[in-house]
């Protein structure tokens, strides 16, 4: 028997069909999402490659030159999807962006940087880790940066897979180190320079964690332990900005503006010092006014910190791009000066067109791929709000200056997550010391077994641990995966 159109089986049936329908459309769309982000890249990538051909079509070398630019805009992409969530994670950590708001941010500021103040001249192999002329031909050096942009590109998509933020700088450091070895044996390779990149890996979140955790006591102790917590905030808290404002404006000027302006530490200090001062006097109404009405809690001080939060995030952002871009774009310009001309062993001059490359790289890979590891230092290391997060930001950038002044290589990833872990292992200690405390006053308050205090730890153990045999293992893997690489491109083309 069969079913008429007006039968009320036939409309079952129909319902049943628009049903599967519908669920295939929903596991459709499922399945397509993950690949979403990857076809993006690839497009982008595919574009940057076409882009180098209609510049160096017509020229010598010119697939190398397509093949590096692609290699460039997959390590762009790998820093924006990596480096640029240290800068956002701990402000959207504590509620001061929301993620569309953070990424929209990074991406202006990160292009800023990148193109207005980044592309100062670079180093022909990575700031002096291999000698030039140890290379021997312009081919070979060829084969080695191209090796050792993809080896760090790759190892920087490993870590950001397995969400572990990892510094792209010692990702390329190793690269170049892995090829350089692989070109012309380790007689090659600057053993100084490596041992202090080696130093860096210790002293950089030491440094970050301990200028964190610092300024987190003086909020606690000034300003979160007083009776009268919104008196207090009004004195410190403008004291507080006028110091980050300070040490932004001497990290800009030192790191962030070398290609406009040439600014030594001297000088840097005595503008920061000049611009902190007039940010506090500028801040007192501001936080008076700000903080009419406010009761006295803790709650109430979050209020006070998050547009400083919020421009702290941007400066970071625009001094990254000037600075960070280099990783991805200064072997691709090394090559691309080694096609035209046969010279790998002066300096290399970043043409524009490159610069563009890795802004617009930088700026996809974070929007791409970048809200996981925001997530994760925002929120899942330690738990931030926007005193912790003020302080972490503000480390970041202390740190960097005080580096410089000794003259230390540093990794601002490192100084970024070792911030946040200084800032949670911070209140690890101050909530056990308090507990002492209140055990001494109460001998039966606050008792609690093994089991219950380590339940209590208010850093995560595991991330903890993640994040540090990433950063141990991560010039080695590149320098590794770099040398493999060298070999392949060197047997097939070479």
């Amino acid at each position: 028997m069969t079913n008429t159109p007006g039968d009320p089986r036939h409309l079952e049936t129909l319902d049943r069909d628009l049903a599967r329908y519908s669920n295939l459309e929903l596991a459709s769309a499922y399945v397509a999402r993950p690949l979403v982000g990857p076809g993006i890249a690839l497009v982008f990538v595919v574009l940057a490659g076409l882009g180098a051909a209609l510049f160096f079509g017509q020229t010598n070398n010119s697939m190398i030159v397509i093949v590096a630019a692609c290699f460039g805009a997959y390590m762009a992409l790998n820093i924006g999807a990596n480096d640029v969530a240290n800068n956002m994670g701990p402000a959207v950590g504590a509620n001061a962006l929301t993620m569309g708001g953070a990424i929209a941010i990074a991406i202006v500021f990160e292009s800023a940087g990148a193109l207005i103040a980044g592309g100062d001249v670079v180093s022909t192999i990575a700031k002096g880790i291999i000698a030039p002329e140890s290379m021997g031909t312009a081919d070979t050096f060829i084969w080695a940066m191209l090796a050792a942009l993809l080896s760090a590109a790759l190892w920087v998509n490993l870590a950001t897979w397995v969400g572990a933020p990892v510094s792209t700088t010692h990702s390329v450091v190793g690269g170049v180190m892995g090829a350089g070895i692989a070109a012309a044996g380790f007689a090659a390779v600057s053993w100084p320079t490596m041992s202090k990149i080696a130093a860096s890996w210790v002293i950089s979140p030491v440094l970050g964690g301990a200028v964190a955790a610092f300024f987190l006591f003086v909020i606690k102790s000034r300003i979160i332990y007083q009776d009268d917590k919104i008196a207090a905030a009004r004195k410190w808290v403008p004291v507080l900005v006028g110091i980050m404002a300070g040490a932004f404006a001497s990290y800009l000027a030192l790191k962030g503006l070398k290609k406009i302006i040439k600014i030594d530490l001297q000088m840097s200090l005595m503008i920061g010092a000049a611009i902190g001062v007039l940010i506090w006097m500028v801040m007192i109404p501001v936080i008076r006014k700000q903080s009419e009405g406010l009761e006295n809690r803790n709650k109430s001080l979050k209020v006070l910190f998050g547009i400083p939060l919020v421009v702290s995030a941007a400066l970071l952002s625009f001094a990254h791009g000037a600075n960070d871009v280099a990783n991805a774009v200064g072997p691709l310009a090394a090559i691309v000066q080694a096609s035209q001309s046969g010279d790998f062993t002066h300096a290399v001059s970043i043409p524009f067109w490159v610069m563009v490359i890795g802004a617009f790289g930088i700026s996809f890979g974070l929007f791409l791929f970048g809200p996981k590891l925001i997530r994760m230092i925002g929120g899942q290391i330690t738990k931030l709000n926007p005193m912790r997060a003020y302080c972490v930001a503000l480390s970041a950038a202390i740190t960097v200056i005080v580096a410089s002044w000794l003259g230390l290589p540093v990794s601002s990833t490192h100084i970024a997550v070792g911030g946040v872990f200084g800032v949670g292992f911070y209140r690890e200690w101050d909530a056990e010391r308090r507990i002492r405390k209140a055990r001494m006053a109460i001998p039966d308050r606050a008792n609690f077994g093994p089991e219950e205090r380590r339940r209590r730890k208010l850093v995560r153990r595991s991330h903890f641990m993640t994040i540090l045999a990433a950063w141990v293992i991560t010039v080695p893997a590149a320098a590794l995966l770099s040398a493999v690489i060298f070999f392949a491109l060197n047997s097939t083309l070479g």
